[in-house]
């Protein structure tokens, strides 16, 4: 049943045509996922949509309620239904956090009548443990239209994806993932279009230039030849003369009107000089021992130790408020429980942007602390989608998301050999965190990250330090191989012991047949191996 339609709108911001949409339409059962760039209308269609707004052209039908959760906006009155995500003792508090915010804005959006939910960024400032109960809720949701740039929860949700590019909506079947093999099967097929166009141009230009010259070497007629043999020559010249004209201009004519390209843009390789960063040799860059500290009662660390390997990419876990930035900072500040090893200098990636100077370029201020080369520095920030003029934009003019781009490449080419990164993806659309994460997967020195976009954490991370009851833990892996560990069945201690058991009495069978075998203690030993089982509970 269709529960919304789209015709013929169109959405200006002041001379930029920033949507044009001659049909959409939303059934019962979508659930639909929005992509695109910043600034490329997500949000802007997201508003018309839910009737925030009404388009400059065109209709949109509404057939059903909507419930609407902004992505900017502040709520201050809890629903009258169930609270899925905030208590209600939690209004008493002067203040809510971003997160706090986040989950009262979700609380009331499902209590409202709908039936099509619509949310854009939902998972803004919420931890993994908030995301999940999320997606739990989201799942419920009969039909539904999401701006995300978590790419699990597009995966796990969405079974249709509207791609906003130039103003243009296409839409996808399928989840995220399905999205991106689309698009990536258009690629290499764009790609083969452009080398079977660019073969075929070559060739017809060179058929072209290999005539003309075939024309210009038509000799004369020798000056002994006599005058009918002459005529004769000539006569003959005249006619090859024409049929080459008409064969180039064949092809002239086929070059015209051959169907133009365009080529497929690369992207540049990155290859820092990573040695001029001087990285310690240490096996060990950072150690912490018996960590104590807290803000007055409030205590978030209790004897908590760990280490950070050289040349790994970590991964720091933890709810809200278990203290994953204040570890950030009383490893930069300094703590007397934390040592770094001597060659170790520390580049933090935090959201305030003190370290730009808004009156210089993107290039101005990626150069101004860089070690490494201005070519380096260009292709990094050609892989951050700086591209062409974008790099004498003004840094003042930039959106938060370019923002948080130029400051990663600030420290990238600094001399920074070991990167704390906290919240590196915040405020950036799917493409520039999968530009992002791609930079970060080769990055050759020490990462350590926090990040609730769980796509980007699988790909950067090698290994993970969860914060939990005022421990830090570590686990090898990734977090995918984490949650799959998390999610086995562990054995009762039962079963481990009669696994043990089990092989002492294969061990006590294997020596009793072995020649000389002292029979009398094996047998000892084979009746109390067989009285423990016994006394085990089933």
């Amino acid at each position: 049943m269709i529960l919304l339609e789209v015709i013929n709108i169109k959405k200006h911001y002041g001379d930029r045509l920033i949507l044009n949409l001659p049909h959409l339409t939303i059934y019962t059962g979508d659930k639909i996922g929005i992509v695109g760039d910043n600034g490329a209308g997500k949000t802007t269609l997201m508003e018309l949509l839910a009737g925030a707004y009404e388009p400059e052209e065109g209709t949109i039908r509404r057939l059903c309620p909507i419930s609407y959760i902004r992505q900017f906006s502040q709520e201050s009155t809890l629903p009258k239904t169930e609270h899925y995500f905030l208590p209600a003792d939690r209004l008493e508090h002067e203040k809510l956090s971003g997160g706090e915010q986040t989950r009262l804005k979700i609380d009331n959006a499902l209590s409202r009548q709908h039936e099509i939910l619509m949310a854009d960024e939902p998972t803004s400032n919420l931890d993994h443990a908030g995301i999940k109960l999320l997606t739990k809720q989201l799942k419920t949701a009969e039909t539904l239209v999401l701006i995300s740039h978590d790419r699990c929860l597009l995966d796990v949700i969405c079974n249709r994806i509207f791609e906003i590019h130039n103003g243009i909506v296409t839409e996808y079947p399928g989840n995220y993932t399905s999205y991106a093999q689309q698009k990536q099967a258009l690629s290499i097929r764009a790609e083969f279009e452009y080398r079977q166009y660019a073969d075929e141009r070559t060739r017809l230009q060179k058929s072209i230039i290999g005539s003309r010259e075939h024309a210009k070497g038509i000799r004369k007629a020798p000056k002994r030849m006599g005058n009918s043999e002459a005529r004769l020559h000539k006569r003959e010249s005249t006619e090859i003369a024409k049929k080459l004209h008409k064969s180039t201009q064949a092809l002239q004519s086929r070059l015209e009107r051959l169907e133009e390209k365009e080529k497929p843009r690369e992207l540049p390789r990155i290859q820092l000089d990573f040695s001029l960063t001087q990285p310690p040799q240490n096996k060990i860059v950072i150690t912490c021992q018996g960590l104590q500290f807290g803000y007055g009662k409030n205590t978030l660390f209790e004897n908590a130790s760990f280490e950070i390997s050289n040349r790994t990419r970590t991964a720091l876990i933890g709810n809200n408020g278990t203290g994953k930035t204040t570890l950030f900072q009383l490893i930069t500040q300094g703590n007397s429980a934390i040592r770094c090893a001597p060659k170790v200098r520390l580049g933090y990636f935090r959201q305030d942007f003190e370290n730009l100077d808004e009156s210089k370029t993107v290039l101005e201020n990626a150069l101004a602390r860089s070690v490494q080369s201005e070519i380096t520095v260009r292709t990094i920030l050609a892989r951050l989608l700086f591209r062409g003029d974008t790099v004498q934009k003004k840094a003042a003019v930039l959106s938060g998301g370019e923002k948080i781009k130029l400051s990663l490449a600030q420290l990238l080419t600094s001399d920074a050999n070991v990167l704390l990164l906290d919240e590196p993806t915040n405020y950036l659309d799917v493409q520039s965190i999968e530009a992002v994460q791609e930079i970060l997967s080769d990055y050759p020195g020490v990462l350590l990250f926090v990040s609730h976009d769980e796509s980007f954490v699988n790909a950067v991370a090698t290994r993970l330090l969860l914060i939990e009851k005022k421990q830090i833990r570590s686990f090898t892996g990734t977090l995918s191989d984490y949650q799959t560990q998390m999610r086995a069945p562990r054995p009762k201690p039962d079963d481990a012991l009669r696994m043990v058991l089990d092989t002492r009495l294969t061990r006590i069978l294997s020596e009793l047949s072995l020649p000389g075998a002292n029979r009398e203690a094996l047998d000892e030993e084979y009746r109390c191996v067989l009285e423990e089982l016994r006394n085990l509970p089933n």
